[in-house]
């Protein structure tokens, strides 16, 4: 980066789904509320990364902003949300045209061009990444020194664990040559009875850790159809402290490790295991929890 960087840079990556977005946004949130200056680059094409900390209104996007006119200022690429987030959308080519990844490499140049991180003074910079195909725009946070750590969304469902080791393998390929270095897993909607045990298996044999665990919530559905956060909109609940953990974690804690993803016949061994497990749970071949 040719602009020297301001504040902790963090990269929050997950496949399409598995609610990074959501993450992502309650922490900032969180971070915000704590009295943080913080700002929200949403680097997914669909670009509804910052949609609930803006009350579902729509922002311009750094590449279509940049295919309009000439000359970007900050104001018309950016909004302030809930707490002060200055919220930016990164955006996607036009449909079919264009790699998916181009709008990060757009935004990160054009935000330094301005130098937004000198002047605004962020105290967190979070990047919404979308994590189901790291190519080389997706990868730019981690690849190129932007963000200090990297961190990584997923369930307990098997595609997500496949992201989430396709992730590790790209942390571990760019940190020894000075990309981020992974801070943890975020466990999301956590449901099943054993949706904890195997993703805490998963994290142990890749060398890794899960820094919280995101129980799926009503609460968090019922803040987004009012266009909020779930800090915002109940900030007295469990769900909102299960946030303000992992923002405070974030804040606190330095710790960052290089993965040590699967390989392909590993990754399908290890999935068998758990399948063969869940089914005796299931078909009540043994007592709910006891092979788990």
């Amino acid at each position: 980066m040719s602009e020297k960087k301001q504040g902790k840079h963090i990269a929050i990556y997950g496949k399409g789904g598995i609610g990074k977005s959501t993450t992502t946004s309650n922490i900032s949130a969180a971070l915000a509320d704590a009295g943080y200056r913080v700002i929200q680059i949403g680097c997914d094409p669909k670009s509804d990364s910052t949609t609930i900390l803006r009350g579902g209104n729509d922002l311009p996007t750094v590449l279509d902003t940049l295919r309009e006119q000439s000359k970007v200022k900050i104001e018309d690429v950016s909004a302030v949300g809930f707490g002060g987030v200055l919220c930016i959308e990164a955006g996607g080519p036009v449909p079919g045209v264009g790699c998916a990844g181009r709008g990060i490499n757009a935004a990160v140049e054009l935000l330094q061009e301005l130098h937004l991180f000198e002047e605004y003074k962020p105290d967190f910079v979070l990047y919404d990444v979308l994590g189901d195909v790291v190519c080389g725009g997706f990868a730019v946070p981690i690849r190129d020194g932007i963000a200090d750590r990297a961190f990584v969304v997923t369930s307990s469902d098997f595609m997500a664990i496949f992201a989430a080791n396709n992730l590790f393998k790209a942390i571990n390929k760019y940190a020894p040559s000075g990309g981020a270095r992974l801070g943890g897993v975020i466990a999301n909607s956590v449901q099943a009875p054993y949706a904890k045990a195997l993703i805490d298996d998963f994290t142990g044999e890749t060398g890794t850790s899960v820094v919280g665990y995101v129980p799926r919530s009503f609460t968090v559905s019922q803040s987004e159809l009012y266009g909020q956060t779930v800090i915002e909109a109940h900030p007295k609940s469990e769900q909102a402290d299960v946030y303000r953990n992992l923002a405070k974690y974030l804040d606190t804690n330095e710790d960052s490790v290089i993965p040590k993803p699967l390989n392909g016949p590993e990754l399908k061994k290890w999935a068998r295991t758990w399948g063969d497990r869940i089914f005796e749970v299931e078909t009540g071949v043994v007592q709910k929890m006891e092979s788990i």
